[in-house]
């Protein structure tokens, strides 16, 4: 299988690891809250393992406790899905279902691609929490990594990760993650060199992915545009964001740590 090849790479160890599989009715009884999720729960997912469960008494890194977060453990879990999953929403469901923040790694044939996302306290219920935001890497196969992909794997092994807390290990997958979609306009994998370069990257990313959408319809309207006058203002609205795109690819490019 091509995850075991990610499983491997996170050399989680053995105190830490669980592997049982998990009952794609949890997932719909806690974490899909319509018809159309419930459906494509059933019909997307072909399984779902528990991998791992990162705790401070079998990783060594102790617990994160702030005003808005709890992170008492980091999961790790695998779906398999098959057929054509709506993989957005899908993980999206998964990671509300958990009440942990979740490294999940998403294999559909013989590609992976890994989803995160940060929890807080919910400000309406005390005892629930919410979903901030998702991060997914492009699907690949990690038995053939393109050189990015092969740092990417290099450099997610426990050990590698940030050691002073369970959130700050978190963010150091993050960190990974968003090196490795980076990597896609820089050309190479880096890490960043400290907070504000992860800070300013994520905001690079941010952007690059709202540019590329407004380029997409853009570039749309100006193919089906027939009067000439309101082409060139079409065209002209490309090239100011082709310049903006080109203009992110120094914070993308990130630094070493």
């Amino acid at each position: 299988m091509s995850v075991q090849a990610v499983i491997d790479a996170m050399a989680i160890p053995a105190a830490a690891r669980v592997d049982r599989r998990v009952p794609k009715s949890l997932l719909i009884e806690n974490g899909a809250p319509t018809a159309a999720d419930r459906r494509q729960v059933n019909e997307a997912v072909a399984e779902l393992t528990w991998v791992a469960a990162l705790k401070p008494n079998n990783v060594g890194v102790r617990e994160y406790h702030d005003e808005a977060r709890e992170y008492l453990e980091v999961h790790v879990i695998v779906v398999a899905l098959r057929g054509n999953p709506r993989v957005p929403r899908l993980t999206e469901l998964i990671h509300r279902a958990i009440p942990y923040p979740v490294v999940l790694w998403v294999q559909h044939e013989d590609l992976v691609a890994l989803s995160l996302a940060h929890k807080r306290r919910s400000q309406a219920e005390n005892a629930a929490f919410v979903v901030e935001s998702t991060f997914r890497s492009p699907f690949f196969d990690p038995r053939t990594p393109t050189p990015p992909q092969a740092a990417f794997l290099a450099s997610i092994a426990l050990s590698s990760l940030p050691q002073l807390s369970l959130f700050e290990l978190y963010e150091g997958y993050l960190d990974r993650l968003e090196a490795l979609l980076a990597a896609e306009v820089a050309g190479a994998f880096r890490l960043p060199a400290g907070r504000p370069a992860a800070a300013a990257r994520h905001d690079a990313l941010a952007s690059r992915d709202r540019i590329e959408r407004e380029l997409a319809d853009f570039r749309r309207q100006a193919l089906r545009e027939k009067q000439m006058n309101r082409r060139v203002e079409l065209n002209l609205a490309i090239k100011k964001l082709e310049a903006e795109l080109d203009s992110l690819k120094a914070p993308l490019r990130g630094g070493v740590e």
